[in-house]
């Protein structure tokens, strides 16, 4: 038996999945005060409940926001900088870009590491990895003494040119240990072995951020489940769509800052590669956020770096600046602040605004009855009649119409003078228009045709609002997986290991000395290897991956190609140019002429340990028997109040039933608007198609 735990700002999804298939899922409300608490009181329940023995599972893995909340709501560590003198301000002069050129009261983020906690070193590495000025121990000394005194709990240390030579980072970090043991420390050539001053400093500055928290919550989690009698390995889902161990993650929590929007990437490429889907998007709804990913010719896109704590977190080319950088890799995901749970208001100016503030889980929407007095999309859903009024998550949790239609008429339907309909209606619309941004952001700002793709939606909210979303951007083909709203912890489930590595390798093509590049090719992976041999994975359970970041003489920016296996010869080298010409005109519409000359930059090794997990989830079981009714359900003026079938998704069959339709779940509510049909394939997804 396998465990999937992911755990959001709303709800915590745990999926039970056992060799033979069989499934068990229950979906509890976050408790955000201590994450793991929601864990160690659910899992006595369903042992009990499934006559399951907890000690017989085999492996944990888990998804988590818990470090994507901390940097958006800026409650990590106090966190401090020990750099090379002269580059204190790297963090505030980051790399000059606006993302809103003509928004005069953008604002960049406040940077995680204060200037008073930033602090300088005398010293100086060249970069060969020559030392030009030895480090001093007396500055070192002082600043740490000074960050102590700040009452800094964090300490991230990036000298310049640490990724040609990590001697005086080492030294540093002796220092800081041996005179101030209590304080936790990132080193940045343990993190990031790559140049370029901001993109290293911001890197490590973030792990510093969120590294005692994440030590502490997964700390508390490993607790928790030695409680039940559960004492297998617990492995962290990663940014990069692949796993890693616990250990790891508490050293390098940076690289689960999008933990969670990963799995549901992960989840929705192994549904694409068993339907037979080459283009798809993905559309992942939950409680606080809206994420979107693109799954091209059967591949996800990965980026080598991400902002997070933008109104819309992304990797991209050309949107910069919007966020504090990560230069890991990550699935290209973009994300907005729309969830169930983001608070609808009126404006000063009488405009209505959908988000990012979110009632959370706790004191959640209005309709939850639980405290929360902001309508939230959730309470504007359940008066639409989108929602199954008998409540959420099989009943666990209850709906009260009449409390979130009392709070909707006092704080919006009264200031715009609409009726409850209307103003439900508005709030559905907009929060359609906000998530659009995230399916854009990574398609037709991309020069995608949306027409041409699937649409894979899921979350607890994704099936709601997936048709309106598909409907505006003429996409006519959607895909409801089974589970939806539990769809992420069954990617958990099917991640590999993976475990990337960069080293900047900084030379022309030509005139290289073809040994040296083999040479340093061959230590990354045995390195790579190493650590994956330690972790029980061996022979043809290792994969081996590797790439190199190249680019024209004279660029400031570089793509990534893929290098074959083996040692590398002239011949492969005119490959590798030439893949990079057809690169450069896919991506920006040219290629150099006239005899370019081409730089490596940087090369990489991506390890995976391969799980081979080679069975399937079988279908929910026990809702065929269940009785169909109507439910009223508002559409729009055009269209006004409908009574519309409500059914399970195994009442449906392979024709095709048209809509208007409704089908409830366990985790989630299927939204088949009017003028589309929907039909059940043989794994069992609705497909839905729109006119």
């Amino acid at each position: 038996m396998y465990l999937g735990i992911d755990i959001g700002g709303t709800f915590t999804d745990i999926v039970c999945l056992g060799t033979d298939g069989s499934v068990i899922v229950r979906k509890v409300s976050s408790t955000v005060d201590d994450y793991s608490r929601s864990i160690a009181e659910i899992l006595p329940e369903i042992s009990r409940k499934h006559s399951l023995d907890l000690s017989q599972v085999k492996e944990v893995t888990h998804g988590t926001t818990v470090a994507t909340n901390a940097i958006l709501q800026r409650s990590g560590a106090k966190t401090g900088l020990i750099t090379t003198k002269g580059f204190r301000d790297v963090l505030e002069l980051r790399r000059i870009r606006m993302p809103e050129l003509y928004n005069w009261f953008w604002d960049k983020p406040p940077d995680l590491a204060e200037r008073p906690n930033r602090q300088e070193v005398t010293e100086r590495i060249d970069s060969r990895g020559q030392v030009l000025v030895p480090l001093s121990r007396e500055d070192v000394e002082k600043a740490v003494d000074k960050l102590v005194a700040n009452g800094v709990q964090s300490v991230a240390v990036c000298l310049l040119n640490s990724y040609a030579s990590p001697r005086h980072e080492q030294e540093v970090a002796g220092l800081v240990r041996k005179r101030h043991p209590q304080l936790k420390l990132c080193v940045s050539s343990e993190i990031l072995r790559e140049m370029k001053e901001y993109e290293r400093t911001a890197t490590v500055v973030v792990n510093a951020y969120v590294l005692p928290l994440m030590e502490g919550y997964i700390g508390a989690l490993k607790t928790s489940l030695e409680r039940v009698r559960i004492r297998t390995p617990l492995l962290i889902m990663q940014s990069n769509g692949g796993s890693m161990t616990a250990e790891s993650c508490m050293k390098k929590p940076v690289f689960s800052i999008e933990s969670g929007p990963a799995a549901g990437v992960i989840a929705s490429h192994a549904l694409a590669k068993a339907n037979g889907l080459d283009h798809v998007i993905t559309f992942d709804m939950g409680g606080t956020t809206a994420k979107a990913s693109i799954i091209e010719k059967g591949q996800v896109n990965v980026s080598s770096e991400y902002e997070v704590g933008s109104s819309l977190s992304i990797s991209s080319r050309l949107i910069k600046g919007g966020g504090h950088l990560i230069r890991v890799p990550a699935i290209d995901i973009a994300e907005v602040g729309a969830g169930g749970g983001s608070i609808a208001l009126v404006d000063r100016a009488g405009g209505l605004q959908i988000g990012p503030e979110s009632a959370g889980s706790n004191p959640g929407p209005v309709c939850y009855g639980a405290g929360g007095q902001s309508v939230t999309i959730t309470d504007a859903n359940l008066i639409l009649g989108y929602i199954n009024p008998g409540g959420l998550a099989g009943g666990a949790i209850q709906l009260d119409r009449a409390k979130a239609e009392a709070a909707l008429k006092a704080q919006i339907g009264g200031p715009l003078k609409a009726d409850p309909f209307e103003a439900a209606y508005g709030i559905h619309l907009i929060a359609n228009s906000n998530m659009m941004r995230a399916l854009r952001a990574v398609s037709t700002e991309r020069g995608r045709d949306v027409r041409q793709y699937t649409l894979i939606a899921f979350g607890g909210n994704g099936p709601i609002h997936a048709g309106g979303i598909a409907h505006s951007l003429g996409i006519k083909k959607i895909v409801i997986p089974p589970y939806p709203g539990l769809f992420s912890a069954f990617g958990l489930l099917f991640a590999d290991v993976q475990h990337d590595f960069v080293q900047t390798f900084f030379h022309e093509t030509r005139g290289l000395r073809i040994e040296n590049l083999n040479q340093t090719l061959l230590e990354m992976e045995e390195e790579a290897r190493g650590i994956l041999r330690r972790e029980g994975y061996i022979g043809a359970r290792v994969a081996i991956e590797r790439s190199a970041d190249i680019r024209y003489v004279g660029q400031c920016f570089e793509l990534a190609i893929p290098l074959p296996p083996g040692s590398l010869d002239e011949k492969s080298i005119r490959l590798l140019e030439n893949a990079y010409d057809e690169e450069h005109e896919k991506t920006y519409g040219h290629r150099a002429a006239n005899q370019p000359r081409y730089t490596f930059v940087n090369l990489r090794v991506r390890a995976r340990g391969v799980r081979g997990r080679n069975f399937r989830p079988k279908a929910p079981v026990g809702l065929k028997t269940s009785n169909s009714y109507t439910r009223a359900a508002y559409f729009g003026k055009d269209r006004g109040l409908l009574d519309v079938p409500v059914i399970t998704r195994y009442q449906l069959t392979s024709r095709f039933r048209k809509g208007p339709l409704f089908v409830d779940e366990y985790d989630s509510t299927t939204v088949v608007p009017p003028d589309s049909r929907a039909m059940l394939d043989v794994y069992g997804n609705i497909r839905i198609q729109l006119k």
